[in-house]
């Protein structure tokens, strides 16, 4: 019948339904996995996407700097995705929302920075450090948003890499406290940071600030994703705090700030893997004159992997073979902090880059001495000179020198190897007569002369007497010590390359202050000629070559 039932046996249905439930109860229980109905989770790119938009019409900045906050953490959050067209559109909107969020915690705290808790309204977010470079510690540290930072003109054009992030500058003042701080120039230290917003593993939302030399990319769920990074901004921000280039003149009328920053210095932390390329300024300039280069090394990501940019900074009034030997000097030193042992790549491999006296320095590095030198002085050897053992031997190390070991190649702009008629001219006679120069080791030479008259060069006394000791005088070709230089050539196996500047109309030819005859030297692996003046160091085609050479293997 109908709705009937077999007595003694329940109806079938009904069992089956309450064995269900209680089953999948009895499952639940035992996995842990029931969990009290509730609205679906909202869809991360979507929150991120109408924080974005309504943001742009929040007037109050705090309320704004929330929504940039939370929009940053939830596009994050997006980013974590197999689609491209999600990948893409997230990030932009995290960019977006990182970049707006951090102009307004700069301007909230405009001073260093250290790992804290910052307030934003009612959320928190937290400041982390993360694999900042070695040069960098934990703080104070300055930050500037990197697009903030001006790109001067001499530096060409800005170089960046797009990426997840916004890119920053940090600035930190000169270290005292290693011997590794010498090597910081002065002005202090700045370096190319990236920043982002991730969600903290306890719920508060974290502003991380990394280094991206070392590590260029983060892992977002399953997939590594390349940082922003502006690889310009960090020297523009050095050039711009320094004021180097004044003191560089003033340096040749005696002035002492100059003497007080001369020393090498790293631009970015030391690699002993790369290549150091060591620029070397001349007379009456500074390390700022290589801006242009340096740029278009740090914009370039083979030759940014490949070499390590050093600058030079030297005393520019003091006698040529003096000046080597301090940037001997300052190259043991480097060397003495950074590879005392002698085993890293980087110090048997440097490149040498001289402009103007500069490039004459570099030859003399990479050339042996001999007797030569010291034959134009004395006409006996040092041990049988009269006078102190250490002025003596001071004497010796100016004169007497060998290739330094480790340098490869080098690179001559516009140097005059067998001197400059200019410093006969006018000009050059009232150079000689308002720079001087005041060291040590002069003051050794002059007393080793007293005690060794009858042995010093007559021709070298006389034009000490009637032209003085100082660069000017020894650029002079007709100079005793200067000629005995200009015969020095560099040693074998230094691959070097010559450029020089011609100036239409110019009788000699010349830059207006090298004649071609002095700036192009025999056995030059390539010689390049160019329709300019004496300022090669921001010509495009001398730099266009040089970087071309560094290409090569």
């Amino acid at each position: 019948m109908r709705g009937s039932r077999v007595p003694g046996k329940p109806h079938s249905h009904r069992w089956w339904r309450t064995g269900w439930v209680v089953g999948v109860a009895l499952l639940a229980a035992c996995s842990g996995t029931l969990r009290p109905a509730g609205p679906p989770k909202e869809d991360q790119l979507l929150v991120a996407r109408r924080l974005w938009h309504d943001t742009a019409e929040t007037q109050r900045r705090d309320i704004a700097a929330r929504n940039w906050l939370r929009c940053a953490v939830a596009a994050y959050r997006a980013s974590d995705s197999d689609e491209a067209a999600r990948q893409a559109e997230a990030q932009s909107i995290a960019d977006g929302c990182t970049h707006q969020l951090m102009g307004y915690l700069l301007d909230q705290e405009p001073g260093a920075w250290r790992p804290h808790t910052i307030q934003v309204l009612d959320e928190s977010v937290r400041v982390v450090f993360r694999d900042l470079p070695s040069s960098l510690d934990d703080g104070p540290l300055a930050l500037a948003r990197a697009d903030e930072v001006t790109v001067p003109v001499v530096m060409g054009e800005r170089y960046t890499s797009p990426g997840y992030g916004v890119a920053l500058v940090g600035w930190q003042a000169q270290c005292h406290d290693r011997p590794i701080c010498v090597l910081d120039p002065p002005d202090g230290v700045t370096r190319a940071l990236t920043a982002w917003v991730e969600p903290g593993d306890d719920g508060v939302a974290q502003l991380v600030v990394a280094g991206t030399r070392k590590h260029p990319a983060i892992t977002i769920g399953h997939r590594d994703v390349p940082l922003a990074a502006d690889f310009s901004a960090a020297y523009a921000a050095l050039f711009d705090r320094s004021h180097i280039n004044r003191a560089a003149v003033w340096s040749l009328i005696g002035g002492h700030e100059f003497a007080q920053r001369q020393g090498l210095y790293l631009l970015e932390d030391y690699d002993p893997a790369k290549t150091p390329l060591i620029m070397v300024h001349g007379l009456g300039r500074s390390p700022m004159i290589w801006a242009k280069l340096t740029n278009l090394i740090d914009g370039s990501p083979e030759l940014r992997n490949r070499y390590q940019v050093w600058h030079i900074v030297y005393p520019t009034n003091t006698p040529l073979l003096l000046d080597r030997l301090y940037v001997q000097r300052m190259m043991d030193n480097a060397w003495h902090i950074l590879d005392p042992d002698g085993t890293a790549p980087a110090h048997q491999d440097m490149v040498l880059i001289g402009h103007s006296m500069g490039g004459v320095i570099s030859r003399l590095l990479v050339s042996n001495s001999g007797d030569v030198v010291w034959n134009a002085v004395f006409d006996i050897p040092p041990d049988q000179l009269h006078g102190a053992p250490t002025d003596i031997a001071t004497l010796e190390s100016v004169t007497r020198f060998q290739a330094y070991p480790g340098v490869t190649r080098a690179f001559f702009l516009a140097s005059p190897h067998l001197g400059s008629p200019y410093v006969d001219s006018v000009v050059g006679w009232l150079a000689q007569r308002v720079i001087h120069a005041h060291t040590p080791e002069l003051d050794a030479l002059l007393r080793v002369a007293a005690e060794n008259r009858s042995h010093e060069n007559p021709l070298l006394a006389e034009d000490y007497e009637r032209n003085g000791l100082s660069s000017i005088s020894t650029l002079r070709s007709t100079q005793p010590v200067s000629r005995a230089a200009q015969s020095l050539m560099p040693v074998p196996g230094v691959r070097y390359y010559t450029f020089a500047g011609h100036l239409p109309g110019t009788h000699p030819p010349s830059d207006g202050f090298v004649p071609l005859a002095s700036a192009l030297i025999p056995g030059a692996t390539s010689t390049t000629i160019v329709k300019d003046g004496h300022q090669l160091y921001l010509n495009d085609e001398v730099l266009e070559k040089i970087v071309e050479i560094l290409r090569q293997p």
